[in-house]
């Protein structure tokens, strides 16, 4: 795979909500591997709101099994992940694999099975990608952001305008 293939996701959606998950668990898809930061809830929050256990809900409904996996250091994040009564990869390493697979093992689940959802195409949709799983990229979940994060913004719109998605 070529960088600009591992820059493209499988789907892009508004929202982890307007993801079709029942069609995903009917293609054979039993895991889903979560970012928190501008996907389940703010940037840099300490705490997931309504709309990640609101995601939780809905995906443990649908028998998925879900884990976090974030850049973001151990103690938050799986401070994060333990409220949300999910497993979590802290310090994924994103846009290596590394995390993604490691995230897959504590899971027992194959790259076929997985799908990688995530609001960054520098991170999430490369990690992913990478190693195989099927990526979806939302649109990021509020406008404030780390300073860093906001940097790679413009860089993303132009490989979407190229990619056509």
């Amino acid at each position: 795979m070529n960088i600009f293939q591992a820059m493209k996701p499988n789907l892009t959606a508004s929202s982890v909500m307007e993801i079709p998950f029942s069609d995903l668990k009917a293609q054979g898809k039993t895991t889903v591997l979560l970012d928190f930061d501008n996907t389940l809830g703010p940037d840099h929050a300490t705490a997931p709101g309504e709309f990640a256990f609101e995601v939780i809900k809905m995906l443990s409904d649908l028998g998925y099994k879900l884990i976090l996996v974030s850049n973001a250091k151990s103690g938050r994040s799986s401070g994060i992940a333990e409220k949300l009564g999910i497993p979590c990869v802290t310090y994924a390493h994103k846009p290596r694999p590394v995390g993604v697979i490691k995230a897959m093992e504590k899971m027992g689940s194959t790259p076929d099975q997985c799908i990688m959802v995530g609001d960054q195409i520098f991170t999430d949709v490369i990690a992913g990608r990478l190693a195989g799983v099927y990526t979806v990229m939302v649109e990021k979940y509020a406008p404030k952001e780390i300073w860093y994060i906001v940097l790679k913004r413009p860089f993303e719109k132009i490989v979407r305008l190229i990619g056509r998605f």
